[in-house]
């Protein structure tokens, strides 16, 4: 019989991307409810008029796209998984990382390495540990080919600075590595004007493949669809030639209704532009609140910038967790999302170590169950820091987190 902690690794059992907690866009259902009557199916990598929505989508960003070079499958996983192994070598990501990216290199077979993120953020490696990881592994045999990074990261919830990330792509561009930028979070940053996201590709056109998963902020989570930007190289041509045979052989092709959506989504019609800006400005006030509540605990957290999540770290109430016999990740991500109702996994599941007592914990559920109240939250009426959800699951946390900042019962006897 299995045990109780058999069975529970991340490819199974890894924590799925932060819920947006809102209903879908009438518009967009009406997009895909039209094209579920359509017969034919979607070629792997995307047909013409998903991939010229993706060269329009890209463009208004700045970044020239040639159809030619793009591509689409049924989520960023797909794509990356198609990239790892067209790429080869070793895989290098910055620590912590979403928990989808290495799950992709383990079902290769390929060896990943982490990098720790700079102080400043979260989403990249730091440069000087990233260039000592390269040459380290390449003297113990390994070879070192792809790196993952993130403009917008998941699992902290920060922005790359644009300084921070130049010196990052300068240290991949000085050891020949390929890189991948996941900006499935960039049209989420809280306040762009503030925290502007400049892309890896803006600085090493010829080295780097965009990836962008639409459920940060454009399709809801089921209805899985990601699209790819390959370099205008020769090199890029190929490597989107091999990506689409490792498509194909998957037989991994976006459904006709989810490809009909994306299509729409990528055109930035109104009605979605008006969504997700209201979804960005509600999350992101979620986001700081939630923020408030940890750092005025005494929970250790950084600002969070973008998406619909944060990351703390919970070392400072170790004596009360270890009241608890809460030791690890895992344990207090049992724990926490015991005692929170919402889900609260472990920074081992984002590539810390399992001493490290970290969660990422997400605004979605703060939204509550009732689809009528989160309908009038994207109104801004009521606030949404006042509605009963919000307000409940805000002060469940300040409550879970004080009484672990409390001394142990028993503890202040023992040290009389």
């Amino acid at each position: 019989m299995e045990s109780a902690l058999e069975g529970r690794g991340p490819l199974r059992y890894g924590p799925p991307v932060p819920e947006p907690g809102l209903p879908v866009v009438p518009e967009l259902a009406a997009v895909l409810a039209r094209a579920a009557e359509r017969p034919h199916a979607e070629p792997p990598g995307g047909g013409p008029a998903l991939l010229a929505a993706a060269q329009g989508y890209w463009a208004r960003r700045g970044l020239a796209a040639d159809p030619a070079l793009l591509a689409a499958a049924p989520g960023a996983p797909a794509l990356l998984l198609a990239l790892t192994a067209a790429v080869g070598g070793d895989v290098l990501l910055p620590r912590p990382c979403p928990a989808w990216w290495a799950p992709q290199a383990r079902l290769l077979g390929r060896p990943t390495f982490s990098v720790p993120s700079p102080a400043a953020c979260g989403g990249v490696p730091d440069p000087y540990a990233l260039l000592e990881t390269v040459r380290r592994v390449r003297a113990e045999g390994g070879d070192p080919r792809l790196l993952v990074l993130a403009v917008a990261d998941d699992p902290t919830g920060t922005v790359v600075p644009p300084e921070v990330m130049s010196r990052a792509v300068e240290a991949a561009a000085a050891e020949g590595l390929h890189v991948v930028s996941d900006e499935t979070w960039r049209d989420t940053v809280h306040r762009p004007q503030e925290n502007p996201v400049v892309g890896p590709a803006e600085m090493l056109p010829e080295g780097v493949t965009v990836l962008s998963d639409l459920s940060g902020g454009w399709l809801p989570p089921g209805w899985p669809a990601a699209v790819a930007r390959f370099p205008e190289t020769a090199a890029g041509a190929q490597l989107r030639a091999r990506c689409l045979d490792i498509l194909t052989a998957l037989d991994a092709a976006l459904p006709t209704p989810v490809a009909a959506a994306a299509t729409h989504a990528l055109g930035e019609p109104r009605a979605l532009t008006a969504r997700l800006a209201h979804a960005v400005a509600l999350h992101g006030r979620l986001a700081g609140a939630l923020y408030e509540v940890l750092h005025t605990a005494g929970a250790l957290v950084r600002p969070p910038q973008a998406g619909r999540h944060l990351y703390a770290d919970l070392a400072p109430f170790a004596p009360g967790l270890a009241a608890r016999g809460v030791t690890d990740a895992l344990e207090l991500e049992n724990d926490l999302t015991a005692r929170l109702g919402m889900p609260a996994p472990g920074g081992h599941r984002f590539g810390d170590d399992l001493d490290q007592l970290r969660v990422r914990l997400s605004t979605g559920p703060l939204l509550g169950d009732d689809e009528r109240v989160r309908a009038d939250l994207l109104t801004g009426a009521p606030d949404p820091l006042q509605a009963a959800p919000v307000r409940r699951a805000l002060d469940r946390v300040a409550e879970v987190l004080g009484a672990l900042a409390a001394p142990p019962a028993g503890a202040e006897e023992a040290t009389r």
